[in-house]
């Protein structure tokens, strides 16, 4: 049997997670991130590894995303391009789910039981969204602050950068925090936890008229 969670774990948690984000986007600007996802043993273990496994999608979308904006290639590279973000979108919109799916689950035993007859509350965002958002954050504080060490710019295009650096680390910082908080109000049955499906229709070759009409055609 696995050992339960408390609150106190799954908070820190969080902050373990959004700390891995943050050294592992150093780490694979240095060395190409690995291959399949491997879940590790036990509760932990597993949300770390799909929280990495996420952030490696985005990692991986980030550049894409940069190749597709090029000038100077034909219409094939971006094309491949294309194919390419709608890979990792639907790679990183499953990780999302998954974590959900397993967050929930370490969160049930610290729920009460809801009262008769009250409608649950939900937050706008799931946990699995807000690591998310997390996980773009530190990509762009990793390159924002490659942009304030530049030297081939002048000096107000790095001070405008430093400027919107101290930003978006305190971004990063608060969104922390509401997670943290949030997972709070899921424990006090403040708010209920929830998985949200995204079921992108594009990737779905029975749900994208643009796929299967082309094949009755």
């Amino acid at each position: 049997m696995e050992q339960r969670m408390t609150l106190a774990d799954l908070i820190q948690l969080m902050a373990d997670c959004a700390a891995a984000q943050e050294e592992t986007t150093a780490v694979w600007h240095d060395e190409t991130p690995g291959g399949d996802l491997v879940l590790g043993e036990g509760p932990r273990a597993r949300v770390l590894a799909l929280c990495l496994g996420e952030h490696r999608a985005n990692f991986r979308l980030w550049h894409v995303e940069d190749d597709a904006r090029r000038r100077d290639v034909d219409a094939a590279v971006i094309a491949d391009c294309k194919r390419r973000i709608d890979a990792l979108n639907q790679e990183r919109n499953d990780c999302i789910e998954r974590l959900d799916e397993t967050l929930v689950a370490l969160l049930a035993p610290l729920m009460p039981r809801p009262a008769p007859g009250v409608v649950p509350r939900h937050n706008t965002e799931s946990a699995g969204m807000a690591l998310d958002r997390l996980s773009i954050l530190a990509l762009k504080i990793f390159h924002m602050e490659e942009q304030t060490r530049r030297r081939d710019v002048d000096d107000a295009h790095r001070a405008a950068c430093v400027r919107k650096l101290a930003v978006l680390r305190e971004q990063r910082s608060d969104l922390l925090r509401a997670l943290q908080d949030l997972l709070a109000e899921y424990a006090e049955g403040r708010k209920q936890p929830k998985v949200y499906f995204q079921f992108k229709m594009y990737n779905d070759p029975a749900l994208n008229p643009a796929l299967y009409g082309s094949v009755q055609k």
